[in-house]
């Protein structure tokens, strides 16, 4: 795909098999981690279509603070549901606003090397998790397990379609759903986040929780490559 114009209406017409449910939170850090990651392999054309849709909603909404579109759509909407759908009609209004011919043009143009090697290794631990961990604050907002969830599932995106293979680390995090079922009894397809924040007090509790079971899952993956290698 590579297009964010058409991934924002494939999420529109499926929101459910992107980002669980029509949220404006949701969508919005999906959106984050898909273009973190694309500029981070030198991917997102200039000119990408909500470039400068963020200052276009506070103008729109005459809010002098500084705030996420998101954000500013949810305080207009009250509800993460009718905030998602009215994002669409924002969305809408803006791109009228420019051209979005040349905006098609600079996605298509924006075609990623062939030469895949040149990407460095993503190590989904290191270059974003540990940054959370530290200071969750800085990269999320009131719900962060459900936001990281998001965010990790952006990034993902962007790397299939940029037609990385999936690193090691990558392929390691991606056991640590079955392993969060298996640990937790559940086998009812709902995603790694959902099951620790049910059994969790908040979402707060629950990002803290998603630390220390996956420091729990890594040092599990490392026992059994130790009893591999030994036996």
């Amino acid at each position: 795909m590579n297009n964010l114009s058409r991934l924002i209406q494939d999420i529109k017409e499926n929101p459910v098999i992107y980002i669980d449910k029509p949220s404006i939170t949701h969508l919005d850090f999906f959106v984050g981690g898909y273009l973190s990651q694309l500029s981070d392999l030198g991917s997102t054309p200039e000119g990408y279509p909500m470039e400068g849709f963020n200052e276009w909603m506070q103008e729109r909404a005459k809010i002098t603070v500084s705030r996420s579109w998101s954000e500013i759509i949810l305080f207009l909407c009250h509800t993460e549901r009718n905030a998602f759908y009215r994002f669409f009609e924002e969305y809408e209004q803006f791109l009228k606003h420019k051209d979005y011919s040349k905006i098609q043009e600079s996605e298509e143009k924006a075609n990623p090397t062939k030469d895949n090697s040149k990407f460095r290794q993503f190590d989904i631990y290191n270059e974003i998790l540990k940054g959370i961990k530290k200071r969750p604050a800085i990269y999320l907002r009131t719900s962060p397990i459900t936001e990281l969830d998001m965010l990790l599932r952006g990034y993902s995106l962007s790397r299939r379609e940029v037609g990385i293979l999936p690193t090691e680390p990558e392929r390691e995090f991606e056991g640590f759903q079955l392993w969060i079922e298996d640990k937790y009894g559940i086998n009812s397809g709902q995603s790694w986040s959902k099951i620790i924040l049910f059994y969790s007090v908040d979402e707060h509790e629950a990002l803290h929780k998603f630390f220390e079971l996956f420091e729990e899952y890594l040092n599990r993956n490392k026992s059994l490559e130790i009893d591999e290698n030994c036996g």
